[in-house]
């Protein structure tokens, strides 16, 4: 009987072809789930089931009868694991395992990790290393709350730099440093701005109402990429990433493995990664984790039970020569037991940039493609923003203009190429029109 599997994305997620050409290669049937609109006749071609992902256990139970009605009857349900790319879906994954009687992770662990405060609150009682932090309303009085007895107690003097962030978005949208009580007031201020747009209010995200105020961490960034077996954590690969994430916004741009730290820092920030998944009570599956790292070791600085995000996976190739899989395959084999799934990555140097948006706009197109492709070491750019789309940039923005991949013999090499690319590339911006709200009068861009 051929293996079933249950991908969990968003509708407008870059992942599921992945695992789709994984799956094929494996003789492997997914099923897919989608936060798409239920009314709409299959729009996609995918037949994926509408979903509910602001609603977990009922887009869980729409799982289960999805399941059922698909194999016309109770044996229809029967699914070898469930996977959620991205966020949002990774509480509904947990909900489905479960009433599915399958592996997958306990659902508060996951409701943990997608709430920033609810996983810095776990992490630090575990005694894993996390900055100093305190959560307040989103339209509280700021002066107030600088001044508040028991901030004072949890970021005793100096609490600047600090850093504010809303507690469940992802991609470091709304993410800001603030250096003193002024620039604090800002910072809240533009978020409050993003957490009642229209875009953030129709995803009806839980915690929208909470900010999380922590002490910014000096040091270099790095993500871990891992995957959980009862408990236990396999790091894949730690990313470097080389430009400097200092603020006052965290746009992230080019991942580097394999690392170029000292091993006894590598060392440092596996065994931070293992301890963090254990606090958080998380048990199989994929991980991604970001990390701060300085003379005083590793610090969390979030993780999720879900694999890298975007197409940022294609700069990740386990094996060498003709036997070499994609992430996606060996996650796919790890998750149904098929063996395989312990091969290291290749030897070769790899790395991705997530193509910056310099600024907001409507992108009307890029040049320079051709030429960016002939640097060597570049293996592929691929522009995922979509032409007469409005583009974000950083904080309010959280989705990137494209992806470039490059390899290399050393991680200097991949990083090079990936420079020299961007910088042939030359995106085309036009201004959006600013629209007056027909009830509060406010003007946005």
């Amino acid at each position: 009987m051929r293996k079933r599997v249950v991908i969990l994305a968003s509708k407008l997620g870059y992942q599921t072809r992945g695992f789709a050409e994984a799956a094929e290669r494996l003789g492997v049937d997914l099923v897919f789930g989608t936060d798409r609109c239920h009314q709409l006749e299959n729009p996609w071609g995918d037949d994926a089931m509408a979903l509910d992902f602001a609603n977990p256990r009922e887009a869980a139970q729409e799982i289960v009868r999805g399941l059922q009605s698909a194999g016309g009857d109770a044996s229809g349900a029967r699914v070898d694991a469930v996977m959620a790319l991205g966020d949002r879906p990774t509480v509904t994954a947990a909900y489905a395992s479960a009433a599915l009687g399958i592996r997958g992770n306990p659902p508060e662990a996951v409701r943990i990790c997608r709430n920033k405060l609810r996983q810095r609150e776990a992490l630090r009682a575990a005694g894993v290393r996390v900055p100093e932090f305190f959560s307040f309303g989103l339209h509280d009085d700021v002066a107030r709350v600088l001044a508040d007895d028991e901030v004072q107690t949890r970021l005793p003097a100096p609490l600047f730099p600090c850093v504010v962030k809303p507690l469940a978005l992802a991609a470091s949208q709304g993410v800001i440093r603030a250096n003193d009580a002024r620039e604090f007031e800002a910072a809240v201020e533009r978020i409050r701005g993003l957490m009642e747009s229209p875009e953030i209010q129709v995803m009806r995200e839980p915690g929208t109402e909470r900010l999380l105020a922590e002490r910014y961490v000096p040091g270099v960034e790095v993500a871990v990429e891992g995957v959980m077996t009862n408990g236990a954590l396999r790091v894949l690969a730690i990313f470097d990433k080389p430009d400097p994430l200092e603020g006052p916004y965290f746009e992230e741009t080019i991942y580097v493995t394999p690392s170029r730290l000292a091993p006894a820092m590598q060392r440092s920030i596996e065994e931070c990664a293992a301890a963090t998944v254990r606090a958080l009570g998380l048990a199989t599956g994929p991980v991604h984790a970001e990390f701060r790292v300085n003379e005083e070791g590793a610090w969390v600085l979030e993780a999720a039970p879900r694999p890298i995000g975007g197409l940022c996976s294609r700069a990740l190739r386990f094996g060498e020569g003709a036997a070499q899989i994609a992430l996606e395959e060996l996650l796919l084999r790890h998750a149904l037991k098929m063996g395989g799934d312990e091969t290291a990555r290749e030897k070769a140097a790899s790395g991705v940039m997530m193509v910056p948006v310099p600024r907001g706009g409507i992108f009307e197109g890029v040049s320079g493609i051709v030429e960016a492709e002939r640097v060597p070491g570049v293996e592929e750019i691929r522009i995922t923003a979509r032409l007469k789309d409005y583009v974000a940039a950083w904080p309010e923005g959280s989705s990137y203009l494209g992806f470039i991949f490059a390899r290399g013999e050393r991680a200097e090499d991949a990083e090079r190429a990936l420079r020299d690319a961007h910088a042939k590339l030359e995106f085309r911006f036009s201004p959006r029109l600013a629209v007056e709200h027909p009830v509060t009068g406010k003007v946005r861009a």
